[in-house]
Protein backbone atom coordinates (compact mmCIF):
# COMPACT_ATOMS: atom_id res chain seq x y z
CA UNK A 1 0.00 0.00 0.00
CA UNK A 2 1.52 3.23 -1.13
CA UNK A 3 0.81 6.37 1.33
CA UNK A 4 -0.57 9.87 -0.34
CA UNK A 5 1.02 13.33 0.80
CA UNK A 6 -0.96 16.35 -0.21
CA UNK A 7 0.86 19.20 -1.74
CA UNK A 8 0.03 22.54 -3.08
CA UNK A 9 1.93 26.20 -4.37
CA UNK A 10 1.91 29.46 -3.75
CA UNK A 11 2.18 31.98 -6.77
CA UNK A 12 1.53 35.00 -8.09
CA UNK A 13 -2.23 35.72 -10.04
CA UNK A 14 -2.16 37.95 -12.80
CA UNK A 15 -5.26 39.99 -12.26
CA UNK A 16 -5.65 39.83 -16.13
CA UNK A 17 -5.55 36.12 -16.90
CA UNK A 18 -8.60 33.97 -15.55
CA UNK A 19 -7.75 30.39 -14.03
CA UNK A 20 -10.10 28.24 -14.71
CA UNK A 21 -12.00 26.99 -12.09
CA UNK A 22 -11.69 23.48 -13.02
CA UNK A 23 -7.96 23.84 -13.93
CA UNK A 24 -7.12 25.63 -10.11
CA UNK A 25 -8.90 22.75 -8.43
CA UNK A 26 -6.49 20.16 -9.99
CA UNK A 27 -4.37 18.72 -7.46
CA UNK A 28 -1.16 18.09 -9.54
CA UNK A 29 1.48 15.63 -9.27
CA UNK A 30 4.92 15.68 -11.68
CA UNK A 31 4.37 11.87 -12.35
CA UNK A 32 0.90 12.14 -14.06
CA UNK A 33 1.77 15.42 -15.79
CA UNK A 34 4.90 13.25 -17.37
CA UNK A 35 2.66 10.86 -18.28
CA UNK A 36 0.07 12.66 -19.39
CA UNK A 37 2.40 13.98 -21.67
CA UNK A 38 3.66 10.52 -23.33
CA UNK A 39 0.42 9.44 -23.51
CA UNK A 40 -0.83 12.33 -25.66
CA UNK A 41 2.30 12.76 -27.90
CA UNK A 42 3.14 9.39 -28.32
CA UNK A 43 6.85 10.36 -27.57
CA UNK A 44 9.08 10.93 -24.81
CA UNK A 45 11.11 13.76 -27.03
CA UNK A 46 7.77 15.12 -27.80
CA UNK A 47 6.78 15.21 -24.41
CA UNK A 48 9.11 16.79 -22.93
CA UNK A 49 8.84 19.69 -26.00
CA UNK A 50 4.95 19.76 -24.35
CA UNK A 51 6.45 19.81 -20.58
CA UNK A 52 9.23 22.73 -21.37
CA UNK A 53 11.76 20.17 -19.88
CA UNK A 54 14.62 18.66 -21.37
CA UNK A 55 14.36 14.98 -22.91
CA UNK A 56 17.52 14.22 -20.27
CA UNK A 57 15.23 15.23 -17.54
CA UNK A 58 12.07 13.86 -18.67
CA UNK A 59 13.69 10.16 -19.42
CA UNK A 60 15.60 10.42 -16.19
CA UNK A 61 12.15 11.14 -13.83
CA UNK A 62 10.54 8.50 -15.58
CA UNK A 63 13.12 5.73 -14.44
CA UNK A 64 13.23 7.07 -11.54
CA UNK A 65 9.39 6.64 -10.75
CA UNK A 66 8.96 3.32 -11.77
CA UNK A 67 12.16 2.33 -9.17
CA UNK A 68 10.02 4.24 -6.44
CA UNK A 69 6.50 2.14 -7.96
CA UNK A 70 8.14 -0.78 -8.57
CA UNK A 71 6.22 -0.85 -11.66
CA UNK A 72 7.34 -0.34 -15.34
CA UNK A 73 5.62 3.12 -16.49
CA UNK A 74 6.20 3.15 -20.60
CA UNK A 75 7.07 0.87 -23.15
CA UNK A 76 9.05 1.99 -25.43
CA UNK A 77 11.13 0.76 -28.46
CA UNK A 78 12.98 2.22 -30.85
CA UNK A 79 11.81 3.38 -33.97
CA UNK A 80 7.88 2.80 -32.36
CA UNK A 81 5.52 5.19 -30.49
CA UNK A 82 5.74 5.03 -26.59
CA UNK A 83 3.11 3.97 -24.47
CA UNK A 84 1.93 4.19 -21.17
CA UNK A 85 2.37 0.27 -19.61
CA UNK A 86 -0.82 -1.48 -17.85
CA UNK A 87 0.29 -0.15 -14.66
CA UNK A 88 0.67 3.15 -16.11
CA UNK A 89 -2.55 3.04 -17.46
CA UNK A 90 -4.25 2.28 -14.47
CA UNK A 91 -2.58 5.09 -12.69
CA UNK A 92 -3.72 7.58 -15.01
CA UNK A 93 -6.93 6.14 -14.15
CA UNK A 94 -7.11 6.42 -10.48
CA UNK A 95 -5.81 9.97 -11.38
CA UNK A 96 -8.93 10.27 -13.35
CA UNK A 97 -11.25 9.18 -10.87
CA UNK A 98 -9.71 11.45 -8.34
CA UNK A 99 -10.18 14.68 -9.68
CA UNK A 100 -14.13 13.51 -10.72
CA UNK A 101 -14.50 12.46 -7.28
CA UNK A 102 -12.95 15.25 -5.45
CA UNK A 103 -12.82 18.30 -7.95
CA UNK A 104 -16.07 20.31 -5.84
CA UNK A 105 -14.50 19.62 -2.17
CA UNK A 106 -10.60 20.44 -4.00
CA UNK A 107 -12.23 23.63 -5.09
CA UNK A 108 -13.42 24.71 -1.85
CA UNK A 109 -9.90 23.56 -0.14
CA UNK A 110 -8.26 26.01 -2.87
CA UNK A 111 -10.43 28.95 -2.57
CA UNK A 112 -10.20 28.85 1.82
CA UNK A 113 -6.42 27.94 1.28
CA UNK A 114 -6.32 31.27 -0.64
CA UNK A 115 -8.22 33.22 1.20
CA UNK A 116 -6.19 32.41 3.99
CA UNK A 117 -2.84 33.21 2.43
CA UNK A 118 -4.26 36.29 1.22
CA UNK A 119 -3.93 37.63 4.80
CA UNK A 120 -0.10 37.53 4.49
CA UNK A 121 -0.20 39.61 1.56
CA UNK A 122 -2.51 42.40 2.74
CA UNK A 123 -0.40 44.94 4.32
CA UNK A 124 -3.67 46.69 6.19
CA UNK A 125 -3.53 42.77 7.68
CA UNK A 126 -2.62 41.79 11.27
CA UNK A 127 -2.42 38.44 12.76
CA UNK A 128 -2.21 38.25 16.74
CA UNK A 129 -1.75 34.78 18.61
CA UNK A 130 -3.97 34.74 21.91
CA UNK A 131 -3.60 32.07 24.57
CA UNK A 132 -6.59 32.40 27.18
CA UNK A 133 -8.73 30.85 29.78
CA UNK A 134 -11.62 29.17 27.87
CA UNK A 135 -14.25 31.78 27.36
CA UNK A 136 -17.64 32.48 25.20
CA UNK A 137 -16.98 36.02 24.39
CA UNK A 138 -13.66 35.30 22.86
CA UNK A 139 -14.79 33.54 19.31
CA UNK A 140 -17.48 36.63 18.86
CA UNK A 141 -14.48 38.79 19.14
CA UNK A 142 -12.60 36.70 16.50
CA UNK A 143 -15.19 37.01 14.30
CA UNK A 144 -15.76 40.72 15.22
CA UNK A 145 -11.85 41.68 14.31
CA UNK A 146 -11.45 40.15 11.44
CA UNK A 147 -13.93 42.32 9.70
CA UNK A 148 -11.95 44.82 10.34
CA UNK A 149 -8.45 42.93 9.36
CA UNK A 150 -7.33 41.85 12.36
CA UNK A 151 -7.47 37.98 12.58
CA UNK A 152 -7.00 36.33 15.99
CA UNK A 153 -5.43 33.41 16.61
CA UNK A 154 -6.76 31.53 19.71
CA UNK A 155 -5.71 29.01 21.16
CA UNK A 156 -7.42 28.12 24.82
CA UNK A 157 -5.50 26.29 27.57
CA UNK A 158 -5.94 26.99 31.50
CA UNK A 159 -5.02 30.68 32.85
CA UNK A 160 -1.31 29.66 34.24
CA UNK A 161 -0.79 28.07 31.27
CA UNK A 162 -2.21 30.71 29.07
CA UNK A 163 0.54 33.47 31.06
CA UNK A 164 3.48 30.61 30.96
CA UNK A 165 2.95 31.13 26.81
CA UNK A 166 2.91 34.57 26.94
CA UNK A 167 6.30 34.68 28.96
CA UNK A 168 7.61 32.32 27.02
CA UNK A 169 7.29 34.03 24.04
CA UNK A 170 4.32 31.53 22.60
CA UNK A 171 1.97 34.06 22.34
CA UNK A 172 1.22 38.06 22.42
CA UNK A 173 -1.53 38.14 24.31
CA UNK A 174 -2.76 35.79 27.18
CA UNK A 175 -6.38 36.09 28.75
CA UNK A 176 -7.17 35.21 32.37
CA UNK A 177 -9.84 35.74 35.08
CA UNK A 178 -9.57 36.83 38.80
CA UNK A 179 -12.37 38.43 40.98
CA UNK A 180 -11.82 42.06 41.35
CA UNK A 181 -9.31 43.32 43.49
CA UNK A 182 -8.11 39.76 44.81
CA UNK A 183 -6.37 40.14 48.34
CA UNK A 184 -2.52 39.37 48.83
CA UNK A 185 -3.41 35.89 50.44
CA UNK A 186 -6.01 34.81 47.82
CA UNK A 187 -5.38 31.73 46.06
CA UNK A 188 -5.77 33.73 42.82
CA UNK A 189 -1.84 35.66 44.10
CA UNK A 190 -0.59 32.64 44.64
CA UNK A 191 -1.39 30.73 41.03
CA UNK A 192 -0.41 34.41 39.37
CA UNK A 193 2.00 36.49 41.47
CA UNK A 194 5.28 34.79 40.16
CA UNK A 195 4.26 34.82 36.77
CA UNK A 196 3.28 38.55 36.49
CA UNK A 197 5.18 41.60 37.26
CA UNK A 198 4.67 45.32 36.93
CA UNK A 199 6.78 47.45 34.82
CA UNK A 200 6.95 44.03 32.88
CA UNK A 201 3.23 43.29 31.67
CA UNK A 202 0.53 45.21 31.05
CA UNK A 203 -3.46 44.60 31.72
CA UNK A 204 -5.63 45.16 28.35
CA UNK A 205 -9.21 45.34 30.01
CA UNK A 206 -11.70 43.08 27.84
CA UNK A 207 -14.83 42.61 30.13
CA UNK A 208 -16.82 41.75 33.45
CA UNK A 209 -18.25 37.85 33.43
CA UNK A 210 -20.66 36.10 36.20
CA UNK A 211 -19.81 32.94 36.97
CA UNK A 212 -21.71 30.52 39.48
CA UNK A 213 -23.34 27.26 40.10
CA UNK A 214 -24.55 25.49 36.71
CA UNK A 215 -27.52 22.98 37.83
CA UNK A 216 -29.73 20.89 36.08
CA UNK A 217 -32.72 22.89 34.53
CA UNK A 218 -35.02 24.13 37.08
CA UNK A 219 -32.56 23.85 39.98
CA UNK A 220 -34.29 20.64 41.51
CA UNK A 221 -31.86 20.11 43.99
CA UNK A 222 -32.35 24.30 44.74
CA UNK A 223 -28.43 24.58 45.44
CA UNK A 224 -27.99 28.52 46.04
CA UNK A 225 -24.35 28.04 47.40
CA UNK A 226 -21.38 26.55 47.64
CA UNK A 227 -22.31 25.59 51.58
CA UNK A 228 -25.69 24.10 50.09
CA UNK A 229 -23.68 21.77 47.20
CA UNK A 230 -21.59 20.57 50.34
CA UNK A 231 -24.08 19.97 52.56
CA UNK A 232 -26.24 17.92 50.38
CA UNK A 233 -23.33 16.53 48.73
CA UNK A 234 -24.37 17.02 45.05
CA UNK A 235 -22.01 15.36 42.69
CA UNK A 236 -19.70 18.14 41.66
CA UNK A 237 -17.97 18.66 38.18
CA UNK A 238 -14.63 20.42 38.78
CA UNK A 239 -12.62 22.04 36.23
CA UNK A 240 -9.12 21.32 35.24
CA UNK A 241 -6.10 22.00 37.67
CA UNK A 242 -4.45 25.17 36.20
CA UNK A 243 -8.04 26.65 35.16
CA UNK A 244 -8.74 30.30 36.60
CA UNK A 245 -12.02 28.92 37.40
CA UNK A 246 -10.45 26.00 39.61
CA UNK A 247 -8.70 28.98 40.99
CA UNK A 248 -11.55 31.12 41.58
CA UNK A 249 -12.91 27.97 43.37
CA UNK A 250 -10.39 27.71 45.79
CA UNK A 251 -10.98 31.46 46.99
CA UNK A 252 -14.72 31.02 47.00
CA UNK A 253 -13.98 27.91 48.99
CA UNK A 254 -12.31 29.27 51.40
CA UNK A 255 -14.84 32.27 52.18
CA UNK A 256 -17.30 29.87 52.89
CA UNK A 257 -14.81 28.33 55.04
CA UNK A 258 -14.89 25.35 52.89
CA UNK A 259 -12.17 23.09 51.32
CA UNK A 260 -12.49 20.41 47.59
CA UNK A 261 -12.48 17.75 50.66
CA UNK A 262 -16.25 19.44 51.93
CA UNK A 263 -17.48 18.50 48.18
CA UNK A 264 -18.81 14.87 46.52
CA UNK A 265 -16.19 15.50 43.53
CA UNK A 266 -17.14 13.58 40.23
CA UNK A 267 -13.91 11.64 39.43
CA UNK A 268 -13.72 13.21 36.01
CA UNK A 269 -12.59 17.32 35.31
CA UNK A 270 -13.21 19.06 32.54
CA UNK A 271 -11.28 21.57 30.12
CA UNK A 272 -13.78 23.82 29.36
CA UNK A 273 -17.20 25.41 30.62
CA UNK A 274 -18.92 23.79 27.60
CA UNK A 275 -17.42 20.09 28.59
CA UNK A 276 -18.80 21.20 32.37
CA UNK A 277 -22.19 21.90 31.07
CA UNK A 278 -21.97 18.92 28.80
CA UNK A 279 -21.36 16.87 32.15
CA UNK A 280 -24.36 18.13 33.80
CA UNK A 281 -27.32 18.36 31.40
CA UNK A 282 -26.06 14.67 30.60
CA UNK A 283 -27.28 14.01 34.27
CA UNK A 284 -23.53 12.39 35.28
CA UNK A 285 -23.26 15.13 37.57
CA UNK A 286 -25.38 17.72 39.60
CA UNK A 287 -23.65 20.98 39.47
CA UNK A 288 -20.44 22.72 38.66
CA UNK A 289 -18.94 26.11 38.36
CA UNK A 290 -18.79 27.83 35.38
CA UNK A 291 -19.95 30.96 33.22
CA UNK A 292 -23.26 32.43 32.88
CA UNK A 293 -23.77 32.39 29.36
CA UNK A 294 -22.70 28.71 28.34
CA UNK A 295 -25.70 27.93 30.74
CA UNK A 296 -28.13 29.83 29.04
CA UNK A 297 -27.22 28.56 25.69
CA UNK A 298 -27.49 24.85 27.31
CA UNK A 299 -30.74 25.66 28.64
CA UNK A 300 -29.52 24.88 32.59
CA UNK A 301 -30.19 26.51 35.85
CA UNK A 302 -27.73 29.19 37.02
CA UNK A 303 -26.68 30.59 40.20
CA UNK A 304 -24.88 33.94 40.11
CA UNK A 305 -22.04 33.72 42.80
CA UNK A 306 -19.64 36.85 41.89
CA UNK A 307 -18.88 38.91 38.86
CA UNK A 308 -15.62 38.65 37.92
CA UNK A 309 -12.72 40.47 35.48
CA UNK A 310 -11.28 38.63 32.32
CA UNK A 311 -8.14 40.68 31.80
CA UNK A 312 -5.48 40.59 28.49
CA UNK A 313 -2.15 40.97 29.27
CA UNK A 314 0.50 41.48 26.77
CA UNK A 315 4.27 42.46 27.44
CA UNK A 316 4.70 45.88 27.67
CA UNK A 317 7.11 45.96 24.74
CA UNK A 318 4.47 45.00 22.88
CA UNK A 319 1.66 47.33 23.61
CA UNK A 320 2.40 50.13 20.91
CA UNK A 321 2.88 47.49 17.91
CA UNK A 322 0.36 47.49 14.91
CA UNK A 323 -1.42 44.37 15.99
CA UNK A 324 -2.29 44.98 19.25
CA UNK A 325 -3.10 48.47 18.85
CA UNK A 326 -5.45 47.38 16.11
CA UNK A 327 -7.05 45.23 19.02
CA UNK A 328 -7.13 47.73 21.73
CA UNK A 329 -9.09 50.14 18.59
CA UNK A 330 -11.66 47.16 17.97
CA UNK A 331 -12.00 46.31 22.10
CA UNK A 332 -13.09 50.03 22.02
CA UNK A 333 -15.75 50.34 19.38
CA UNK A 334 -19.76 50.90 20.56
CA UNK A 335 -20.45 48.05 18.30
CA UNK A 336 -18.06 45.54 20.18
CA UNK A 337 -19.72 46.63 23.33
CA UNK A 338 -23.34 46.19 21.71
CA UNK A 339 -22.23 42.74 20.56
CA UNK A 340 -20.59 41.92 23.98
CA UNK A 341 -23.16 42.78 26.43
CA UNK A 342 -25.91 40.94 24.44
CA UNK A 343 -23.91 37.53 25.41
CA UNK A 344 -25.56 36.88 29.10
CA UNK A 345 -23.40 37.54 32.13
CA UNK A 346 -21.07 39.56 30.57
CA UNK A 347 -20.36 43.63 30.30
CA UNK A 348 -17.85 45.49 28.49
CA UNK A 349 -15.68 47.39 31.29
CA UNK A 350 -12.86 49.12 30.07
CA UNK A 351 -12.77 47.05 27.06
CA UNK A 352 -9.29 48.10 25.21
CA UNK A 353 -8.17 50.26 27.72
CA UNK A 354 -4.30 49.53 29.22
CA UNK A 355 -4.32 49.03 33.32
CA UNK A 356 -1.83 48.95 35.89
CA UNK A 357 -1.59 45.63 36.50
CA UNK A 358 -0.42 46.70 40.80
CA UNK A 359 -3.94 48.39 40.61
CA UNK A 360 -6.29 45.76 39.16
CA UNK A 361 -3.50 43.07 41.25
CA UNK A 362 -2.38 44.95 43.92
CA UNK A 363 -0.42 41.69 45.02
CA UNK A 364 2.92 43.76 45.22
CA UNK A 365 3.70 45.94 47.60
CA UNK A 366 7.14 48.58 46.94
CA UNK A 367 8.86 49.55 50.19
CA UNK A 368 10.50 52.99 49.79
CA UNK A 369 14.13 53.30 51.00
CA UNK A 370 14.79 54.56 54.15
CA UNK A 371 16.48 58.25 54.65
CA UNK A 372 19.72 57.84 56.02
CA UNK A 373 19.88 60.52 58.96
CA UNK A 374 23.77 61.82 59.49
CA UNK A 375 24.94 62.75 63.00
CA UNK A 376 25.57 67.03 62.75
CA UNK A 377 28.80 68.01 62.03
CA UNK A 378 30.38 69.99 64.41
CA UNK A 379 32.86 72.68 62.98
CA UNK A 380 35.65 73.85 64.83
CA UNK A 381 36.74 77.47 64.01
Amino acid sequence: MHSVSLHYTLSHKDDNAATAPTEAALLRHPLMALLQAVDQQGSISAAARQLKLSYRHVWGELKRWEEVMGHELIIWEKGQSAQLSEFGGKLMWAERQTQARLAPQLEVLRADLERTFAVAFDPQAHVLTLYASHDDALPRLREHAASTGLHLDIRFCGSVDAIRALNEGRCTLAGFHTQGQPHAESHSAQAYRDLLKPGLHKIIGFATRTQGLITASGNPMQLHSLTDVAQRQARFVQRSPGTGTRVLLDDLLAQNQLSTHDLNNWPDEEPSHTALAEAIASGRCDVGLGIESTARARGLGFVPLVQEQFHLVCLKSALDTPATKALRAVLEEATWHEALNALPGYQAQNSGQVQSLSKQLPWWTFKRAKKISHPPVLRLN
